[in-house]
């Protein structure tokens, strides 16, 4: 799969995830450093990549363009430490990975993760 990190993200997560196998790039590797989140959201679906995020505004962003990708990951984690951030997107990627290839908004949490596809309307709430 293909990733693009925003700032937050830790960039030995990406490592890890390039490890892995994944083609994932950080945002700061582009020299990217102060990027509008609809900028982001522009260049992950021009390069067809995954958003990986910690900003709670990328769950809104998806809903209000009505569009199906780029499918989005955030991260609502208390431990911010890259390994518990690495094996939770290593997990979730994983179990949820046919819906990220035709879009998602995955939001996981320390035990748990919610998905929810796209478009987000008034009428597909959980």
């Amino acid at each position: 799969m293909k990733f693009l990190a925003d700032m937050g993200v830790a960039p030995k997560t990406v490592k890890s995830l390039q490890e892995a196998g994944h083609n994932a790039v950080h945002l700061s590797e582009q020299g990217l450093f102060r990027m509008r989140d609809s900028e982001i959201l522009q260049k992950a679906l021009k390069e067809e990549r995954i958003i990986l995020t910690f900003d709670l505004d990328f769950a809104d962003l998806p809903a209000a363009a009505s569009t199906v990708l780029p499918s989005t990951i955030i991260l609502r984690l208390r431990n911010t430490k890259p390994s518990f951030v690495t094996s939770r997107v290593t997990v979730v990627v994983a179990e949820c990975a046919q819906a990220l290839e035709t879009g998602a908004l995955v939001t996981i949490e320390d035990s748990r993760y919610r998905l929810r596809y796209l478009p987000i309307g008034p009428s597909a709430a959980n």
